[in-house]
């Protein structure tokens, strides 16, 4: 049986620290709703030529790393870089349509701002993406090479004998953190259709579109994530003022996400919890061990325990008003205090936690208690719930936030989440908050003290701008009166030096004088008198 036992949790430490069983797990969750967050999000239409055009605009998958204008687009003109783009080395000279010649005979660059199209394959889609943002592109269509198997006409006009079932969906590969414009993956049948005009040399404009549903004067917004995500970790310390200057305007839900251990096969048909520490409730409810070490540090079942934990909070302290400020206080004080291997799963630690954000401790722990307990093999209500949200959402990629049941994609920041936020109100009703710093180039002391320093881009108040002028004048009114005085002292030194050479003249009482007395007496006295 020991024998058994080590084979099982050696086959258990493989099976999480793999991504692909981490992706497995994740699709257990969303394999039956996995598109639902993409289907208002975003548009693609093509305006030029208008022979292209289609009213309901164009299929297309989009990409979950990048940072979307949302509640805006962008409309520019296409070029074809006729490229898989791999290569970092981007030769902005070539592709089509094809541009007129500079004075050395080589094709001038594509113009800024522009829409790059690029072939699928050969790389991620990250690396591409990121090749086309370092040479200027402001957005990028990635045109897809292989038919769908449920597109006949397309298998056949291609004569291909490998057919995909589905779009593939455009992943971060894990090092999309550093890309800022957006990009959407074109069905092949349409892609082909733009490949064929810009290669004929016409022009191309299509207007890559994100949208947010606007049904209300309020905004409803949810946070996806686990309580040892490190990702959310700097949002979640620094979003609380702006959930706070929102108000009753925006309605917040924090979400744990949990692993349902029973699909994931971690409870044997016994009743034996499969998976060891890396779940609750006899392998009911499980997370993935944030060390990767099944014997130290943090264990699945700590990230459990601590997800209930919050959930509770955020019932009986945030549910209410949809801000939650003592919510946000906590998690604060426990990333503060307790987010550490040694003292993560430390009842002490997290009491100090409850203290330092006004919870009170009895009210947590009841929670947890009737909500079902983390010990016995017995369905625990809330985790159940979670569980259920997550396949209902569609939640594809930790940590995620939706705006009006719409997934924002790219990294998550105070700023883009506030921004998305103001542009989900319907027109005309945004909050004073969102007019005054959306834009804004300092939005976390904007958000704190309700006013924007240097609207749009970092500059300075009017009365910091006019002080300083009137600082500077001074300074050089002060120099210049320094320097006037020098010069005429300095002239009255040459012209002493000067009368210093000449013989004694012969004042007006018949004496005679040196020529130095007239130098001393400032030259107040005619020398032609």
């Amino acid at each position: 049986r020991n024998k058994n036992t080590l084979l099982t949790r050696n086959q258990t430490m493989t099976l999480f620290r793999s991504p692909i069983a981490a992706a497995f797990l994740i699709g257990t969750a969303t394999v039956a709703n996995a598109d639902s967050a993409d289907v208002v999000s975003s548009r693609l239409q093509v305006h030029v030529p208008q022979t292209l055009f289609r009213p309901e605009g164009y299929d297309h998958r989009e990409a979950l790393f990048g940072v979307p204008p949302y509640g805006g687009s962008i409309a520019q003109s296409v070029y074809y870089a006729d490229s898989d783009l791999c290569d970092p080395t981007v030769d902005t000279r070539k592709g089509y349509p094809i541009r007129s010649k500079d004075s050395k005979g080589k094709m001038e660059p594509w113009p800024s701002p522009y829409i790059l199209l690029v072939d699928r394959g050969g790389c991620s889609f990250v690396q591409k993406v990121r090749n086309a943002q370092r040479s200027g592109a402001a957005g990028v269509v990635i045109a897809d090479n292989t038919c769908l198997c449920s597109d006949k006409d397309c298998v056949s006009a291609n004569g291909q004998d490998v057919c995909q079932p589905a779009e593939p969906i455009m992943a971060d590969d894990g090092s999309g953190g550093d890309i800022s414009i957006p990009s959407f993956l074109m069905f092949k049948v349409d892609a082909d259709q733009i490949k064929a005009e810009l290669q004929a040399n016409h022009m191309v404009q299509v207007e890559m579109q994100w949208a947010l549903p606007k049904p209300d004067d309020r905004v409803e917004y949810d946070l996806w994530t686990t309580p040892s995500d490190p990702v959310s970790k700097d949002f979640q310390k620094k979003f609380k003022p702006a959930a706070v200057a929102l108000g009753d305007r925006a309605y917040f839900t924090p979400h744990m996400y949990i692993y349902d251990g029973i699909k994931s096969n971690c409870q044997g048909f016994d009743g034996e919890n499969m998976c060891f520490n890396l779940c609750t409730n006899n392998g009911r409810y499980c997370a993935t061990d944030p060390d990767n070490d099944l014997d130290h540090g943090i264990s699945g079942a700590d990230v459990v325990k601590e997800s209930l934990r919050r959930i509770c909070i955020w019932k009986h302290y945030g549910e209410a008003d949809g801000v939650g400020v003592e919510w946000w206080d906590y998690v604060s004080q426990f990333m503060e205090r307790c987010d550490d291997p040694d003292f993560f799963a430390n009842d002490d630690c997290a009491k100090d936690a409850y203290k330092h954000a006004g919870i009170k401790e009895d009210i947590v722990e009841r929670c947890m208690r009737d909500s079902g307990g983390l010990d016995k093999d017995t369905t625990n209500t809330f985790l159940d719930l979670e569980m259920q949200s997550q396949v209902k959402r569609g939640v594809v990629i930790l940590p995620t936030a939706f705006v009006n049941t719409v997934a924002l994609r790219g990294g998550l920041s105070g700023e883009t989440v506030f921004t998305a936020v103001c542009n989900g109100y319907l027109d005309g009703t945004e909050p004073k908050i969102c007019k005054e710093c959306d834009g804004c180039g300092d939005f976390e002391t904007c958000v704190t003290k309700k006013k924007c320093k240097g609207k749009n881009g970092g500059g300075v108040s009017t009365h910091t701008f006019m002080s300083s002028i009137l600082f500077i004048s001074i300074i050089f009114g002060g120099v210049a009166f320094w320097h006037y005085r020098k010069t005429r002292e300095d002239m009255r030194e040459q012209v002493r030096g000067i009368l210093a050479e000449y013989m004694p003249l012969e004042g007006d009482d018949g004496q005679v004088g040196s020529p130095m007395d007239f130098a001393r007496r400032g030259g107040s006295e005619n020398l032609m008198s």
